[in-house]
């Protein structure tokens, strides 16, 4: 049996894309290496087959869940203006696309050395939940980084819209020759490697599942995936299974946060990201001032999630609900004026000298979990024409993020009156004059049909903005669906994302163009 040695260069080839200068360097082979030649080593080797960098930042503040508040407050970072601006950045720290694309590859690089070693000692039974958590490893990094750094899946010209490059062995070349290949390919591989690692997975090889592919969060994944692959009936099955006969005994208890908990935010934003809670199926910790950013600190006011959005197209506006008081993620909001945020993300602050007070920035997101799964599969049925059951699982989210004090219960609707309440709101118009809950959208790839379906998807793009925000999961939503949104520009006039605005795909690290690899155009 051969082993396979983890090098400084086989972790971080795929990461960087940019070999040129440093052959001489990558040449060596490093003392200290691992041998991954065991059981518990692979095991072991998987707990860095997940990203420790977050798109969060890059693709909330790109989307219409942030507005410039003026230039007499400050920003902390470059990365915030250049991303609300859409602007190829320059920036290269923590939350730059630079540093996302390295640790979302760098996280490929270690599946694949796994997926090797594996293969290696004879691909046994023993090891086949390994497996599964390392191919679907490497089908989210590549996911994760098509959302950023690719354009919207449109089955109708995906076969001619860049992909990226998927990584599916270990590297063994210095300076090997990258092509980006076309965005069919690179979905159809994520799909493959998706299928094949579903029934691999395995609850019991994990110690603290929720940080790891359990099984309910590579079916949420795949679910999401589907969605966004457009395959409506995947969608459903997939959701089914992590949702089960009863999902609102799944979702998150927003009564608890909102009445009981002690009226601490950061508390509040703990148990959002606890291990414990049942709505939370994977959680993932990162470096990144995210936290700070969106959070309830008095930095960064220039550009966020300001009272103007929030009370007038976010979830302080008028909702099939009534109040916004009846909306209970958003009764127990902090903030500023200037960026409001839901109690979700906590900024956690890492030592390395205490005297010297350096140390990392981090935080801890959820990034899958029933409630959103169940807007996927509420999408999915509507898209499906099921408008019925579209109906009944937003009655299962109203029914744990609604609460009405006068009457002692949840919210719920009907089919009629999601249809009578967003037929009668006029679509936002650009240039945010008049701020509603509702926006035209221009599905990419699908049809929605005017009247109820139409109206029945307002709702589902409504309260998906409201479930994921902080998150940049929104951005998705406005490509997939093509929704024309423009930011405003203090001192000038506001900047348009048309439906063809090829930035709508962030650009590539810059030493990743400088190396070869084709860059996304620009106007």
């Amino acid at each position: 049996m051969k082993n396979n040695n983890i090098t400084l260069y086989g972790a971080l080839a795929v990461a960087t894309l940019a070999f040129a200068a440093c052959d001489d360097y990558l040449n060596k082979m490093p003392d200290g290496r691992a041998e991954i030649d065991s059981e518990d080593k692979v095991t072991g080797l998987l707990v860095s087959a997940y990203a420790s960098k977050t798109d969060a930042a890059l693709t909330e503040l790109s989307s219409d869940n942030a507005m410039d508040n003026g230039s007499s407050y400050s920003i902390e970072s470059e990365a915030i203006e250049e991303a609300y601006l859409w602007q190829d950045m320059t920036n290269t720290g923590n939350d730059s696309p630079k540093s996302f694309w390295n640790a979302c590859y760098s996280a490929v690089a270690t599946a694949n050395q796994a997926l090797e070693a594996i293969e290696e000692m004879g691909n046994p039974e023993s090891l086949s939940a390994q497996r599964g958590e390392a191919l679907m490893c490497r089908a989210y990094g590549h996911f994760k980084l098509a959302n950023v750094f690719c354009l919207a899946y449109n089955p109708n010209t995906a076969s001619t819209t860049l992909g990226l490059p998927y990584s599916s062995a270990p590297e063994t070349t210095v300076s090997p020759n990258y092509t980006r290949g076309t965005l069919a390919d690179f979905y159809a591989k994520i799909n493959a490697d998706i299928e094949e690692a579903l029934p691999l997975i395995d609850d019991e090889l994990y110690s603290v599942p929720k940080y790891h592919f359990n099984r309910k969060a590579a079916y949420a994944f795949a679910a999401r995936f589907n969605l966004y692959y457009q395959k409506w009936d995947k969608v459903i099955e997939y959701a089914n299974v992590v949702l089960g006969s009863d999902p609102e005994s799944l979702l998150r208890d927003w009564y608890y946060i909102a009445y009981e908990m002690a009226v601490n935010r950061s508390d509040r934003c703990d148990q959002y990201v606890s291990a414990a809670e049942s709505a939370n199926l994977f959680l993932e910790a990162y470096v990144s001032s995210w936290g700070y950013w969106c959070g309830a600190y008095n930095i960064s006011r220039r550009y966020g999630n300001s009272k103007d959005i929030v009370t007038n197209e976010g979830g302080r506006a008028t909702g099939i609900w009534g109040s916004y008081s009846n909306l209970l993620p958003y009764k127990t909001m902090w903030g500023y004026e200037q960026k409001m945020s839901v109690n979700k993300i906590n900024g956690y602050f890492e030592y390395t000298d205490k005297v010297a007070g350096t140390g990392y920035r981090r935080i801890v997101l959820a990034n899958f979990t029933t409630d959103e799964t169940l807007l996927c599969r509420a999408e999915a049925y509507a898209l499906s024409g099921d408008l019925d059951n579209a109906v009944a699982d937003i009655n299962h989210w109203l029914a744990t993020h609604t609460y009405v004090e006068s009457t002692g219960e949840a919210v719920q609707t009907t089919r009629d009156e999601i249809v009578q309440f967003y037929g009668s709101i006029d679509c936002m118009p650009v240039d945010n004059s008049v701020r509603t809950v509702k926006k035209a959208i221009n599905p990419l790839g699908f049809t929605v049909e005017e009247g109820e379906q139409m109206e029945i998807i307002q709702c589902i793009l409504h309260l998906r903005r409201l479930e994921t925000i902080h998150e940049g999961l929104r951005w998705q939503d406005i490509k997939r669906y093509g929704i024309v949104i423009s930011h405003n520009r203090d001192g000038q006039s506001s900047d348009i994302l048309e439906l063809d605005d090829p930035r709508r795909a962030l650009q590539l690290p810059q030493d990743v163009i400088t190396a070869g690899l084709e860059a996304n155009p620009r106007n």
